[in-house]
């Protein structure tokens, strides 16, 4: 139910709210699983995991209150998502790196093309 004088959101606004929240998760998840196995090599992309777990999070929320920054906030979540598959991309024996770059990939494709939309 909205509430008077808000439009509700689209499918492809929803859908990518829910990227959004799934790609903040994992990446949750894979910094515990990258502090676990410690080592110096882990801080580039614990930098990269820290990153996109906010921006992904606050993209979420600027997008649920319909906040006219949206579209600039999808167009920086999308690059910080692409940074962090990246750096997860470099570690390819480790299947919740893995898990993680998928993640960070579906939500940068999503959020590129809110990015293009009008909100």
């Amino acid at each position: 139910m909205t509430q008077p004088g808000m439009t509700a959101m689209s499918k492809e606004m929803q859908d990518c709210v829910e990227a959004c929240m799934s790609c903040h998760s994992m990446c949750e998840e894979t910094m515990s699983s990258c502090m676990q196995m410690g080592g110096q090599a882990q801080m580039q992309i614990m930098r990269a995991l820290m990153d996109c777990a906010e921006t992904t999070r606050m993209c979420a929320d600027m997008m649920m209150r319909r906040s006219p920054m949206s579209a600039e906030m999808c167009a920086m979540c999308a690059k910080a998502c692409e940074m962090c598959a990246e750096a997860c991309m470099g570690m390819p024996d480790d299947e919740q790196m893995m898990r993680c770059a998928e993640a960070c990939r579906r939500c940068a494709e999503m959020c590129r093309t809110m990015a293009g939309a009008t909100m």
